[in-house]
């Protein structure tokens, strides 16, 4: 089985990244829309959308994306998405208030087998941040870039008294993100069709499609109930 999270071999000037974040505290932070997976404050501003709105930050995989107008005003930003080689969807700067909990699930189709990988590069982030994926502690630190399987459990805490900012990027699997991910170590023949799900998490699986049925989803939800 691939790593259940790996740090890519590239890091961003902090600096930068903290000052373009300062150009985006006047826009609208919206609240995220799952409220029933987090205690606290979780809101999130958008980059680049499926309207183009800076204030809708929903991520639904294989949709149209297009740039906010928020993306011109950030140069910075814009040199990072542009590193990764790449289609891009959903990019998003998401902010955990002090003491806010984002609690465990698991995100559909968010795995570099199935096609897709999320980045996250911490803008603002401390040593009582606890990011867990899969079980196991995250390190993440500011100004680094790491790829998550967020089809695994995931949580976080953040137990301190500032925000954890960070910018994600949702990106498409390609030639180029497969000799990435082959020089960091990953098996680029692996299938998530291989992996076994305990009962418990089928059910975890199946409620979070059933939020938002497609075609594809009542599909996986079928092969679960039929294992």
């Amino acid at each position: 089985m691939n790593p259940s999270s790996s740090k890519l071999p590239i890091s961003f000037s902090i600096d930068k990244l903290q000052e373009e974040l300062a150009m985006c505290e006047n826009d609208l932070w919206t609240p995220h829309f799952n409220t029933g997976r987090y205690e606290g404050n979780w809101t999130s501003v958008s980059l680049r959308s499926q309207s183009g709105l800076i204030n809708d930050i929903t991520s639904f995989a294989n949709k149209g994306y297009v740039n906010t107008e928020l993306l011109d005003r950030c140069p910075y930003f814009k040199e990072i998405m542009d590193w990764f080689q790449c289609e891009k969807e959903a990019v998003r700067l998401l902010r955990l208030g002090p003491n806010s909990e984002i609690k465990e699930h698991v995100d559909n189709d968010t795995s570099y087998e199935d096609g897709f990988f999320r980045i996250h590069i911490p803008i603002i982030t401390n040593s009582e941040v606890y990011f867990y994926v899969d079980n196991q502690l995250v390190p993440m630190k500011m100004g680094e870039c790491w790829y998550a399987n967020f089809q695994l459990r995931h949580s976080v805490e953040n137990k301190s008294s500032e925000p954890r900012i960070h910018l994600t990027l949702d990106c498409i699997r390609n030639d180029w993100s497969d000799k990435l991910f082959a020089e960091m170590g990953f098996d680029l023949n692996f299938s998530s069709e291989k992996n076994q799900y305990s009962e418990e998490m089928k059910q975890q699986i199946i409620a979070e499609l059933s939020l938002n049925p497609t075609e594809a989803g009542a599909k996986i939800i079928a092969n679960l109930l039929a294992e």
